[in-house]
């Protein structure tokens, strides 16, 4: 659909999905039908100021709202719902669901021809639900670190080593979070040793906070 696209920024996210293009034969360059911006979110709307009408505009945020894109009418916007990282290629775009947003039905197609080339599975996003979407992810995603690293924190004042973390985390995911341990059985003897030895910590408020979100 698109024989050129021009990416705007080289941060975790632009490089990555140029990776991408170049590897499915799209060329990117400074002349593109498209213009993709991969740029922080605050600075969508300057940069969408300065170009001209005319091409395609796209932004990549999940929370930014198609208006950021003005005075631009041919727009749309492709969210890929993954992590990146510039350590890493176009790879890791593989197997991520990707969320399009588009005001008419010509754009919600190039979204969707967009997401498909990046290896995206896309599913549609209203533009007045992308604070809940990215909400959720953020949960998902950033507060997952969060709660490593608290979990990381409590083992090492253990004495335990906290990459042992990682394969029951890895695994709690590949049993479809199914819920186990003290909460899930009643053991709620065992919740009140958790709290005495937490109490006092900086970690006694994030523990009673998902405590209470646990609970069924």
């Amino acid at each position: 659909m698109f024989d050129q696209v021009t990416v705007i920024g080289a941060g975790r996210a632009g490089s990555t999905i140029a990776a991408r293009l170049r590897e499915r034969g799209v060329a990117v360059g400074d002349a593109g039908d498209l213009r993709l911006l991969c740029v922080p979110d605050g600075a969508i709307a300057d940069v969408a100021r300065t170009i001209d009408e005319g091409p395609w505009l796209a932004h990549v945020s999940g929370a930014t709202s198609l208006a950021a894109l003005e005075p631009h009418t041919r727009r749309f916007s492709v969210h890929p719902l993954q992590t990146l990282t510039t350590a890493r290629g176009a790879e890791q775009l593989d197997g991520a669901w990707g969320a399009i947003t588009a005001d008419a039905p010509d754009g919600h197609e190039r979204a969707r021809w967009l997401a498909d080339t990046l290896g995206l599975r896309p599913f549609t996003l209203a533009d007045d639900k992308r604070a809940l979407y990215h909400a959720g992810a953020a949960v998902a995603s950033n507060y997952l670190v969060t709660l490593y690293r608290a979990a990381a924190e409590l083992f090492e004042q253990a004495g335990a080593p906290a990459a042992a973390l990682v394969p029951l985390m890895e695994r709690t995911i590949e049993n479809g979070f199914e819920l186990t341990g003290p909460v899930a059985r009643g053991d709620w003897e065992t919740v009140e040793r958790h709290r005495a030895a937490l109490s006092g910590s900086d970690l006694e408020a994030l523990y009673e906070a998902l405590l209470e979100a646990t609970r069924p």
